[in-house]
């Protein structure tokens, strides 16, 4: 029986055929002979990947598409039982190495002379590139060897290696793990010391670890990692980015089989998986790693952080890429006080969120280094709060956002890498140097005495242990915040009441009937456009191009809705997006997931135009000379028109089409349109006078408790 075809979206054929979107629509109108759907849903179908290719071949598309993206299709035209990449990994290094002409001379041989050569170039490598078989290529295989040859030769080994790596890891089970981005690679790289030779990573992922460190100088690389696709892929990768190194790259499970007990590392930098429950308790019980005491069964963290340092040659150093939790969670306290007694603890510092995925949560880096007999007491610990120092010149709110000079909350500024390293480089060095003169630097960063360190729970939050104390604080300074907040939340509070004066009164004894009509409907009749943001699926790497086009300019997303405030966020890699709309005076940005009780639509204003829209919303242009923008912002934001156009119980997720809108005339809509104006001005106000009191409130309970401010005095009366 054949195998079925591999399903395709609209999207998908654009870039097989190398043409617009649009195009592809424009197809399936105007040819009744292209291919019908086999799948998805009237809104998302799929098409039969093989169909559609014969189409374009009688149209004469199929030449179309980029390298890496024909390459993509041919991994997905393999039958069942036949889709695994991880053969091809290898040959990829082997086509790295040979010339472009080479590369076109065995790509125009024939079939099987092409599938013999592929399997003898792959043999050679059986000795450096993990898990490598003779790879059982055959004649069937030429369209797939030709596409990487032509990857390799048009986009370069890196492209044709992230290609396949990405069809591999679609299906494997790698929960808690996360790739190191290369900024923060760097960063970790850099706090070794500068003749760091040997370094290993136990969970190399795809190796950005160890390529960094080769980068800064490192020139024996080991690896370890327990999907055999990442360990050839981290093999792969090294030996391109760095020819003149011993590379030696093994697969498996680091905690439960050790690949490299020696030879002993200057080194040892690790991501390692977060939350991992199966990690080996029971077994690894008695190991002699656990020279700081037996990792709790939900502490696999610490159990990383034990076997880096099982590895380190005495005075060598460690860098991992930790959770927040394991500094501070109650079942890890043995462990970190031995590591701290210890003196092999050498720094923790936090990140800001959105440096690293999980995107939601601040990491910390924590730096290590294995007790030297012939070296220097370590008596303190290096704190270092790297979000506080984006944030300490701004007045902050209860939730950790910052306020701006009009008092409204606003996301986290957009993360500054180069500012971020010489912040975190700066400190360490300084201490490194000399931990007994280093200078402390109030709410960034202190060094603190490891026995001030060791109580009941022997927290290692940086922003617990950074945090100023009473002899740092400045009592004038606290009292003029103090009497510029309290001057700023009276000036509000006269806005609120101001936004709140007007009479509203009723229609009558029963409320207003009128004739409505859906988005999709006024968008059919040329009213409203709707648009969203169109996100890449393959690894971010077809959108490349537009996001290197739009590195830093801001992205408006859903949060940004909820909060109230102007975009903030350039994360255009952490979210891929390969195309957005620009948003312009008049658009109505709605949440694609709306929440209960929460802002889910509003009317861009000047801080939000010329601003990409993010993934998680849609945008409605409305044509001004037939719909208000107010008065279309006022009715799709309504709590009963939003949950009647919305689906899913757990996911609640909008359909925007189904938004309805009453039909009035335009001059009727006008005066809506005005009094939703009126409503969003109280809303706003509302919110800013309420972050305001909250700061307000919370500095004065600072200065009090610091001893900074005194009771004010009691008025008789």
């Amino acid at each position: 029986m054949a195998q079925p075809s591999a399903q395709v979206t609209a999207a998908e054929i654009s870039r097989i055929a190398g043409v617009t979107r649009a195009t592809v629509s424009n197809w399936r109108r105007r040819h009744d002979d292209f291919p019908a759907p086999a799948g998805g849903t009237e809104t998302s179908p799929l098409y039969d990947l093989e169909t559609v290719r014969a189409w374009l071949s009688s149209r004469g598309q199929t030449t179309a598409a980029a390298p890496a993206e024909e390459l993509r299709t041919q991994l997905r035209l393999r039958p069942a039982g036949a889709d695994s990449a991880v053969p091809l990994l290898p040959l990829v290094l082997a086509t790295s190495r040979w010339s472009p002409d080479n590369l076109t001379a065995l790509s125009e041989l024939p079939d099987a002379d092409l599938a013999t050569r592929a399997d003898a170039a792959v043999a050679e490598l059986a000795d450096t590139v993990p898990q490598t078989e003779a790879a059982p290529f055959t004649a069937a295989d030429a369209g797939i060897v030709r596409a990487l040859i032509h990857c390799v030769r048009e986009e370069g080994a890196q492209a044709a290696l992230d290609v396949l790596a990405e069809r591999e890891l679609e299906d494997s089970a790698s929960t808690g793990t996360y790739q190191t981005p290369d900024r923060l690679a760097d960063l970790m790289a850099r706090l070794l010391p500068a003749d760091t030779a040997r370094v290993l990573d136990p969970a190399c992922g795809s190796g950005t670890l160890l390529a960094a460190a080769a980068h800064h100088g490192a020139h024996e690389l080991y690896g370890q990692d327990a999907l055999p696709v990442q360990a050839q892929r981290s093999a792969v990768r090294l030996l391109l980015a760095a020819p003149d190194a011993a590379v030696a790259i093994q697969a498996d499970d680091s905690l439960r089989h050790d690949a490299f007990p020696q030879p002993l590392m200057d080194a040892v930098l690790c991501n390692p998986p977060y939350g991992d429950r199966d990690w080996g308790h029971d077994e690894l019980a008695y190991d002699p790693r656990w020279a700081y005491g037996v990792p709790p069964r939900m502490e696999s963290e610490l159990a990383w952080t034990q076997h880096a340092l099982a590895h380190l040659r005495p005075g060598g150093y460690a860098v991992l890429l930790l959770p927040p939790a394991t500094a501070a969670r109650s079942s890890g306290r043995r462990v970190r006080a031995e590591l701290v007694r210890g003196g092999t603890l050498r720094a923790v510092v936090a990140l800001p969120s959105g440096a690293a995925a999980p995107l939601h949560i601040g990491l910390q880096l924590w730096i290590l280094q294995t007790p030297d007999p012939y070296g220097p007491d370590h008596t303190s610990v290096l704190f270092v709060d790297a979000d506080a120092e984006r944030q300490q010149d701004r007045p902050r709110s209860r939730a950790g956002s910052t306020l701006s000079s009009s008092g409204t909350r606003r996301r986290r500024d957009a993360l500054d890498w180069d500012e971020l390293t010489d912040t975190v480089l700066d400190h360490w060095t300084a201490f490194r140097a000399s931990p007994q003169s280093f200078s402390d630097e109030p709410g960034i960063a202190r060094a603190v005495p490891v026995l001030d360190l060791l109580d009941e729970i022997v927290d290692l939050t940086p922003a617990r242990q950074v945090r100023a104390l009473p002899a740092d604080i400045d009592p004038a300074q606290v009292a003029r915040q103090a009497d510029h907040c309290r001057r700023q939340l009276t000036e509000h509070a006269g806005l609120l009441d101001q936004a709140a004066q007007g009479t509203w009164r009723p229609t009558g004894d029963s409320p207003r009937q009128w004739r409505t009509a859906t988005v999709s409907d006024l968008a059919r009749g040329g009213a409203l456009e709707i648009l969203r943001a169109a996100t890449d699926s393959r690894e971010k790497t077809e959108g490349a191009q537009w996001r290197a086009e739009n590195a830093g300019r801001l992205v408006l997303y859903g949060t940004d809705i909820t909060d109230g405030v102007p975009a903030s966020s350039t994360f255009l890699d952490s979210v891929p997006l390969k195309s957005s709309p620009v948003i312009a005076e008049g658009d109505i940005l709605v949440r694609m997931f709306p929440g209960d009780g929460m802002s889910t639509a509003r009317l861009a204003d000047e801080q939000d135009i010329g601003v990409l829209l993010g993934h998680d919303l849609y945008l409605l242009r409305p044509d001004p000379t037939r719909l208000d923008p107010w008065f279309l912002t006022g009715f799709v934001g309504a709590h009963d028109n939003i949950t009647g156009a919305s689906t899913g119980s757990t996911s609640v997720h909008l359909q925007p089409g189904r938004l309805r809108v009453p039909l009035l005339p335009l001059q009727e809509q006008h005066r809506y349109g005005e009094a939703f104006r009126r409503v969003h001005e109280l809303r706003t106000a509302a919110r800013q006078t309420t972050e305001l009191a909250r700061e307000y409130a919370d500095l004065l309970t600072t200065g009090l408790t610091a001893g900074a401010l005194l009771p004010p005095e009691t008025v008789s009366t």
